[in-house]
This record gives structure tokens, C-alpha cells and sequence, in this order.
């Protein structure tokens, strides 16, 4: 089996300019000889169109393929894969192809391509340690497009444009004004604003030309600092003798999408300095679901759209901020829904589940279990008649907080269905507020069901 994935024309990604189908020069973009893998015999190399890159060590990518879906482009599997008591690799991304930076002083990349006494390592020093990780990393993307045959300067070509982000730090005013939220709005705007001055500072007029071809303007840093906060991981990797905490941009598994049930997760293998990209184990995918990370664990949609832009209606970890004195039964309102598991690790027991459950319990209801007003005792019995009432105030508080909305659930929707022209960072906008929507909606059934089978 061949171990490198090596394709003879680019794969497209919206209107951004394709990768070059002709051999460089460069000996680093030669492609290597073929190896033998360890990869068990049952499983195909994918064979995505934008592979031919060629590189000193080669990504390798097993059973998948790259396609654009609707959440933009993402990982999928290109064969059914039955589930093994082990987790099974899928994409392994050598370190030389990597963007990395230590979280902590002193300073350590991972490849080291910045020549000693360049300034950019000394704008890179200036920031603070504690909270610009990102500032850093931005630098040293830009730093890497600017490097002749550095391998991200082909990579850079299959990453979303300005118009192609959904970013916020992109956004417009207007677009901010319709998250229906304050707070984060304010958020994004401080954001905006530092990412803007720290430009201003090192980039001003005196600055040396290499480094001022790196960002001739403002938004092209925001743009740099925008795909950072998108895609970048943090992981704990060990690199000979060295054990560091890295903010790290890795090319390909980046293309992975979200999901809060992934069916895969991430790895680091020390020994030959690999990035795995892993099936859990027990894991059945068929042939066309998409291969999925957990970006980040018990956040909630806030935060989501502040990194990454996007914002989900079923986060298990969104909450409601109820003001009232109204409380149902825990223990009651679990039995219903067939919700087990301690409150940090809820999940729906569909082998408990007599069928009607099963399309309604999804991630807003184990929100739901976690956020609602309740009180437990066991050695009090709850009363039917009370949770029904507390039940009822608890709906009224939700349907006060939609009231609040400047539109209505079905009103975001005929604004996204007639306004196809809008930016992405105006769309992404739109769902934030629609997806909160949804999620007390949500709630308000859940409810519902809960006074009508509070007995079950």
C-alpha cells in the first residue's frame, strides 16, 4: 500500500487561488518514495484532490476523504469502518509540517524557522505570556507565508478567505448589532480593537520592510489572527527530552469539524514527532458520515462564537439564567427523559428509552437537566401538583426571555432564507441569536412534557 497521498490537481476551495499542479523546484516539495505502512490492510488511503504538496515527510490519511459539506469543508469516511476495541488512526501529520509555539518563556518552535536576530521574534517577545498566544501565533503564520517553499505557503492557498470566514473579528458593526447580545458583542469589539493596535504598534512606519510585507494592512492580520483562534489546538507534546505545553496549527486535521459527539480525538506520537488523528474506539462509521472533534468540552455558545464563529441549538453545555424561586424535582425530571449520569457527564440512555424519546433528547435537553432550577431530597417525595406549577412559572420565565428578542425564531428564518448574499459573518450572526432561540424553545417542551408525564 502506497503511504503517501499524492494527487495531480489542486482541490478547489471557493473562489481562493488553487495550489499549482506543476513540480517546484524545491527539493522539500519533492514527492518521497513510498513505505510500507502498519495500517491494517482493510483500510484505503483517502484520496482528497488537494494532496500534492509533497513534503520531506508526508501527511498520510487512511479511509478518508476531503469534501466541502454544510459546514464548509471537512473530513468524511470514504469506506464503512466497524468498531474495534482499539482506537484506529485515520491521519497522521508529521511535526515539519506544522505551525507550533511553547505556551510558556522561553519561546521554543516547533520547526524553528525563524532565523536568529530576525524581528520578528522580537515582536513576538513583546507580547504577554500569559494572554497572546494567539497574537503569537499569528505572527508566526505570516512569518511562514513570507518563508520561500515553506510548506504553508501552498496550504495557505485552501484556507478561507476574509469573505470565507465567519470569524467575528471580521465582522462588521452592523453584523455584531445582530448577534442580539450585548455582552458578546462588546467582547468581539475589545477583540477588534487589540488585534488593531497591536498591528499599530509593530507595524508602523519605521518598521523594516520584512516585516512590514508580512501584514501591508491591518485586516491582514485580522484575517491572520482570525484563522488562528479558528484552528489552532493546544496539546501537550514531547519532542526527544522535551515536554511542552504548544499552541500548534497542524494542516489537514484542521479541516476537521466540530461535533459535541465526536467520533474521533487527537494524539500525539512522541516517538517519530506525529500528530494521530484517531476513530475512538467502539466507533461504527459508515461510509459518508464525517470524521468529527470535540473543539473544546463544557463551553458554552458564547464561547464558541467568540473562537470559532459558530454556535450550536444543541450544546449540552448552554445555559439559562433563571431569576425566579421556581425549582422542579431532579431526580423526576431525569426519569422522564431517561437522563443519566452525574451532572457534568449527562447523557440520554437510549437503552432505556421506550422509542418516543429518542428524536427529542438531544444535547438542549441535557442543557436543560443542567441548567434548570431544581432541588432533590430523598427522603421527600416531590409533589405532582407543585412540580406542575413550578414547571409552568419556569416556562413563563423562557417565554419572557424571548420576548426580549428583537425578532422571532420564525422571523430569523425568513431573513436567512431571502438574504443569500449576505456575509457569512452576518449569517453566523443571525444563527447565534436563532440558535438561543431554538434552545428555549426547547426548554419550554421540555417542560411540557415533563408535566404531562410527571407520573411516567
Amino acid at each position: 500500500m502506497a503511504a503517501l497521498i499524492c494527487i495531480s490537481k489542486p482541490f478547489p476551495h471557493g473562489a481562493r487561488a488553487r495550489a499549482s499542479t506543476e513540480a517546484p523546484p524545491f527539493r522539500i516539495f519533492e514527492p518521497p518514495q513510498a513505505e510500507e505502512s502498519s495500517v491494517p490492510s482493510e483500510l484505503e488511503l483517502a484520496d482528497p484532490d488537494f494532496y500534492r504538496i509533497g513534503y520531506a515527510r508526508s501527511m498520510r490519511a487512511y479511509g478518508v476523504e476531503f469534501r466541502e459539506g454544510p459546514n464548509g469543508f471537512g473530513a468524511y469516511a470514504s469506506r464503512d469502518v466497524e468498531p474495534l476495541r482499539r482506537a484506529r488512526m485515520i491521519m497522521e501529520i508529521p511535526l515539519e509540517l506544522m505551525l507550533t509555539i511553547s505556551q510558556k518563556l522561553p519561546w521554543m518552535f516547533f520547526p524553528d524557522i525563524i532565523p536568529i536576530g530576525h524581528p520578528i521574534f522580537d515582536i513576538i517577545n513583546s507580547t504577554n505570556p500569559e494572554t497572546d498566544w494567539d497574537l503569537r501565533l499569528a505572527c508566526l503564520l505570516l512569518y511562514a507565508f513570507d518563508v520561500e517553499g515553506n510548506f504553508w505557503q501552498l496550504y495557505g492557498d485552501f484556507l478561507p478567505d476574509a469573505d470565507e470566514c465567519t470569524s467575528l473579528l471580521l465582522a462588521q458593526k452592523e453584523d455584531l448589532l445582530e448577534l442580539q447580545d450585548p455582552e458578546l458583542a462588546l467582547k468581539i469589539d475589545e477583540q477588534h480593537h487589540r488585534a488593531l493596535e497591536f498591528w499599530e504598534k509593530n507595524w508602523h512606519s519605521a518598521a523594516p520592510l520584512k516585516i512590514k510585507r508580512l501584514a501591508h494592512d491591518p485586516e491582514r492580520f485580522i484575517w491572520a489572527l482570525s484563522i488562528v483562534q479558528s484552528r489552532a489546538i493546544q496539546m501537550k507534546i514531547r519532542v526527544g527530552a522535551l515536554v511542552q505545553n504548544a499552541n500548534m496549527l497542524v494542516p489537514y486535521a484542521d479541516m476537521l469539524n466540530h461535533s459535541f459527539q465526536p467520533n474521533c480525538f487527537l494524539h500525539w506520537r512522541f516517538k517519530d514527532r506525529m500528530l494521530e488523528v484517531m476513530i475512538n474506539a467502539g466507533q461504527r462509521i459508515s461510509k459518508g458520515d464525517e470524521m468529527t472533534i470535540n473543539y473544546m468540552s463544557g463551553q458554552k455558545n458564547n464561547m464558541f462564537m467568540e473562537r470559532y464563529g459558530f454556535s450550536s441549538p444543541t450544546n449540552p453545555w448552554d445555559v439559562i439564567n433563571f431569576s425566579g424561586k421556581s425549582m422542579i424535582h431532579l431526580d423526576s425530571f431525569l426519569s422522564v427523559f431517561n437522563i443519566s449520569g452525574l451532572p457534568n457527564e449527562f447523557y440520554h440512555n437510549r437503552h432505556l428509552a421506550n422509542g418516543q424519546d429518542d428524536n427529542f433528547v438531544d444535547g438542549a435537553v441535557l442543557a436543560a437537566a443542567r441548567t434548570l432550577p431544581v432541588w432533590s431530597d430523598g427522603d421527600m417525595p416531590m409533589v405532582p401538583s407543585a412540580e406542575r406549577k413550578a414547571a409552568r412559572e419556569l416556562q413563563e420565565e423562557c417565554h419572557q426571555m424571548l420576548s426580549e428578542f428583537h425578532t422571532t425564531s420564525d422571523q430569523d428564518l425568513q431573513i436567512l432564507e431571502s438574504n443569500q448574499e449576505a456575509s457569512r459573518t452576518r449569517e453566523a450572526a443571525i444563527k447565534y441569536r436563532l440558535h438561543r432561540k431554538l434552545f428555549l424553545g426547547k426548554v419550554i417542551q421540555a417542560l411540557e412534557i415533563y408535566q404531562d408525564r410527571i407520573l411516567f
